[in-house]
């Protein structure tokens, strides 16, 4: 049995859909989980409570923990460190090992210029203090020998069916309106996105390959430098509109956070549009000869399913 926690994700259904070649036992966790492959297991749970943690994760042999919760600070504060704490002794309990979908909050502000594993732990953000103490609270596990784990990060995403990605709610959507793309702080500068398909098939492979564990791995994604301005370029010609822009600077969005709850949760994270930011994933892709869809092909893929 393979178990997704948080199923009803961002990277849930694509990963599900990843893991047959592996299995046919598979575990969907969430609220309300929908059914991607004939096999499935739906396992509704309420993922803060313990007991519910413990019962989904029982009988599993790899648990993949891909939660997304709400991006509000307090949620974040209140939810992330019981919910890794709860997985971490429901695997012990239980013999499985577990895969921890991460991002790279947690990386120091002055280094996401080129971020690689061996990146310095040093967030600037509150969200990014809280992601950097669950995956030290991981990591300890693993060095203690207590737990089989490993860290699989990626960048910001974009992809086909991906509603929550800054590249559909910001571009894609915006010129469907008519209305000019959305960019933070600076377009002129260096951006990586991970293409989802390529983050869930790479999530697949890591939990299933024994050597793999107990590290840290950034998931596959291109190295083209592409700056705000060329993703937004490439996704206008895709959709045959005039690509108009406009880069909401950080005392704007900090203005519409009072009249918009929800902004005012970005204005921390404008570190990593007002200079360049490129993930580096050559480890993983020498370590399984794997090749990143480029951004041509991805932004054709999802404006498309779009």
């Amino acid at each position: 049995m393979q178990t997704i926690l948080g199923a009803g994700g961002t990277i849930g259904s694509d990963l599900a859909k990843e893991l047959l070649p592996y299995t046919d036992r598979i575990r969907l966790v969430s609220r309300s989980p929908k059914q991607v492959n004939p096999t499935d297991e739906l396992f509704p749970a309420d993922l803060t409570d313990r007991d519910q943690v413990f019962k989904a994760v029982e009988g599993s042999e790899v648990v993949y923990l891909t939660v997304g919760f709400e991006y509000s600070i307090k949620i974040w504060r209140k939810n992330w460190p019981s919910l890794m704490q709860n997985v971490m002794d429901a695997c012990k309990q239980y013999g499985a090992k577990l895969v921890f979908f991460d991002n790279v909050y947690l990386y120091d502000a002055h280094s996401v210029g080129h971020m690689t594993e061996e990146n310095p732990v040093n967030p600037i953000s509150q969200k990014g203090k809280v992601r950097a103490s669950v995956a030290e609270m991981l990591m300890e596990e693993v060095k203690r020998g207590t737990l089989t784990a490993l860290i699989a990060r990626a960048a910001d995403f974009y992809g086909p069916h991906n509603d929550k990605s800054l590249m559909v709610q910001t571009v894609v959507q915006n010129f469907q309106k008519g209305k000019a793309a959305n960019w933070f702080a600076r377009t002129d500068k260096v951006h990586s996105f991970t293409y989802t398909p390529d983050a869930a098939k790479a999530t697949a492979l890591l939990g299933n390959t024994a050597s793999a564990y107990n590290q840290v791995w950034h998931l596959p994604t291109d190295h083209s430098r592409l700056t705000g301005q060329q993703w937004i370029e490439l996704v206008a010609r895709e959709m045959n509109v005039k690509p108009k822009i406009m880069a909401l600077p950080t005392w704007m969005i900090r203005l519409i956070g009072i009249f918009v709850p929800i902004m005012s949760e970005f204005p921390e994270m404008a570190y990593q549009y007002d200079r360049d930011y490129f993930f580096d994933s050559s480890k993983f892709e020498k370590a399984f000869d794997f090749r990143p869809t480029s951004p041509a092909e991805g932004v054709k893929r999802m404006v498309e399913a779009n």
